[in-house]
């Protein structure tokens, strides 16, 4: 028999009259782990540990609004479309936040909260960076709980089990069976997705703990790094998608991004050849 990674049946569970989705709870529990890192990043950079907390009131609003805001303009066919409902745009739970609009009014968030409260922006970016591509990466299993964001038919021992799926729980048979969707199993582009994104945390880690990046530039790393495996894992997708040219609208993006990363990171490093921080200070015990 071939082995394979089985999916959720349900994304909800119920703590008496109130629903517990999974997709948020991942949400949620990955935006507390980058809250931490970044305020221990901080801590390092000379600043207090709960600035990353006074931050983030700006930044996570911001960031839930431009994802979703991304997600419905590049994805407009379920909200306005034939059979859609433009006040579905609004629940959120069902799953569908852009990483893109997320992270861009997120950093616009985060830059009004250091704005206000006298955080230099760049080092906040810095000391958020690998904590956000943590969050990224808990954020995916939001859609294995959701049974999305899988691709093409595989062979291979971790190809993934997924059901057909209605409002946060698996369509069943008449005798009650969860209903599979035809052609699996799947690539797990959710489990890749979520591999790399750690990937990327532990490569800006180890880069700022050497002190040769100049401020600003752990970020620009992490936008650099990024759409190079989201550009794989999203060619690998099988769900539908609208399409420029015949490319989906995520690989345009994520070449956009990548490219305006790669300028940062240039552009900031002949700004600060030195590196942000001397060479020779010593590594604190509370830098992740």
């Amino acid at each position: 028999m071939r082995a394979s990674i089985p999916s959720p049946t349900s994304g909800v569970w119920s703590l008496g009259p109130f629903p517990l989705r999974a997709y948020a709870l991942c949400i949620l529990a990955g935006i507390a782990v980058a809250i931490w890192v970044c305020g221990r990043r901080l801590v390092d950079r000379g600043h207090h540990v709960d600035d990353a907390l006074t931050v983030a009131y700006w930044a996570v609003p911001f960031g839930i609004l431009g994802g979703r805001l991304y997600h419905v303009i590049t994805t407009p066919q379920p909200y306005f479309g034939k059979g859609g409902h433009p006040l579905d745009a609004f629940k959120i739970w069902h799953g569908g936040l852009g990483i893109w609009g997320a992270v861009a009014l997120g950093a616009f968030g985060a830059w009004l909260g250091c704005r206000r409260h006298g955080i230099p922006f760049l080092e906040y970016a810095d000391a958020a960076a690998p904590g956000v591509a943590i969050a990224q990466a808990m954020g995916r299993w939001g859609n294995y709980f959701n049974n999305e964001l899988y691709g093409g038919h595989t062979d291979l021992p971790w190809g993934l089990q997924v059901h057909e799926w209605s409002d946060g729980e698996a369509v069943r048979n008449a005798a009650g069976d969860a209903i599979l969707k035809p052609g699996g199993p799947f690539h797990p582009t959710f489990l890749y997705e979520s591999i790399w994104c750690l990937l990327i945390a532990l490569i800006v880690v180890l880069i700022d703990r050497r002190r040769v990046l100049g401020r600003g530039r752990s970020f620009a790393l992490y936008i650099t790094l990024y759409p190079i495996g989201r550009i794989v894992f999203e060619l690998m997708r099988s769900d539908p998608a609208n399409h420029i040219l015949g490319v989906r609208v995520n690989v345009w993006m994520s070449i956009l991004v990548f490219l305006a990363g790669l300028v940062a990171f240039i552009h900031l490093g002949r700004r600060d050849p030195d590196g942000g921080r001397p060479a020779t200070e010593s590594v604190s015990t509370s830098e992740i």
